[in-house]
């Protein structure tokens, strides 16, 4: 199971030089990849073209983007741009988002996201794979080349968590992003449904890239009570909150992986023999804590 690590928001006019400082020291610990969501602060896409040039080997990958506010051909654009600019090291992380932002707030129309998704990578995938995109379906058309100058595909990951968008994500692209999912439901819903369907479709196992926020420490319920008020919205999503109670969590903190150097490595370990191919570490306590999580995560990479 590799190991990858979230690149969470920056603040201030120097926002992007920290972002960089991040992933230099991300690649410098070893870690295999590096993830930035894409919410309400800066384009991750934009924001990863800048910091990761010329940091060389490590992945850099977004999680998620978010499908409905672009066009394909406009994502496929931006992230062969954002590719040039890290060497071919990006991997596209692309996903539905929720019915609260995509209706209420941009004022999609979200009634039929699987139909949505389906056309949205018939248009997004040929681009990526540098290849002409014709295509005319209901909520999504496209006729369109690029000319980009990048050589290669870009990976795709689908964020996918119930059986239909699992499948989806395992005959188009190159596997799934998962967030509040814990290592039980990988093991009994996650991992034998992409799978299966990947082997069904001839294609090869896919990825599965598990983020989950994750602590060292020896004072368990101070770092809970900060994850439940921190994540608490996310017990509130409908999608997350169906995988929680595949889990049978009461709430995020009952997904995040927290507890001393033996208890979090148990987590780990559990969640590789569950099928994870990608665990990427969301380190969301400050000071000592978080310096403890990340020499603990760099001596189980050694």
């Amino acid at each position: 199971m590799r190991i990858g690590v979230s690149l969470g928001e920056r603040s201030g006019p120097d926002a992007l030089a920290k972002l960089g400082d991040d992933v230099r020291k991300a690649a410098d610990d070893g870690f295999a990849s590096g993830w930035m969501s894409n919410i309400f602060g800066m384009d991750a896409l934009t924001a990863l073209a800048v910091a990761g040039n010329g940091v060389p080997e490590i992945e850099l990958g977004t999680a998620v983007v978010p499908s409905y506010p672009r066009h394909p051909a406009a994502l496929a654009q931006q992230a062969r741009t954002t590719a040039l600019a890290l060497d071919g090291r990006l991997t596209l992380g692309v996903g539905l988002s929720h019915k609260v932002v995509i209706e209420d707030m941009y004022g999609f129309d979200f009634s039929r996201p699987l139909r949505h998704m389906d056309e949205y990578l018939s248009v997004l995938l040929p681009l990526l794979n540098d290849e002409t995109s014709a295509f005319d379906g209901d909520t999504v058309r496209g006729h369109i080349s690029l000319s980009v100058p990048n050589e290669g595909r870009v990976p795709a990951l689908l964020a996918a968590l119930g059986p239909k968008m699992l499948k989806l994500a395992a005959e188009r692209t190159d596997g799934t992003i998962l967030w509040m999912t814990g290592p039980a439901t990988v093991r009994d819903h996650i991992a034998p449904t992409i799978t299966d369907a990947a082997r069904t479709a001839g294609r090869s196992a896919p990825r599965i890239v598990c983020v989950l926020p994750i602590c060292v420490t020896d004072d368990a319920e101070r770092a809970r009570e900060r994850a439940a008020k921190a994540f608490e919205v996310y017990g509130t999503l409908p999608s997350y909150r169906a995988m929680m109670d595949r889990e049978g969590a009461k709430g995020p903190e009952d997904l995040a992986i927290i507890g001393d150097e033996d208890a979090v490595g148990a987590r780990l370990q559990e969640l590789e023999a569950a099928g994870v191919t990608d665990f990427v570490a969301g380190e969301f306590m400050p000071g000592e804590e978080r310096t403890r999580t990340r020499e603990f995560l760099k001596s189980v990479m050694t």
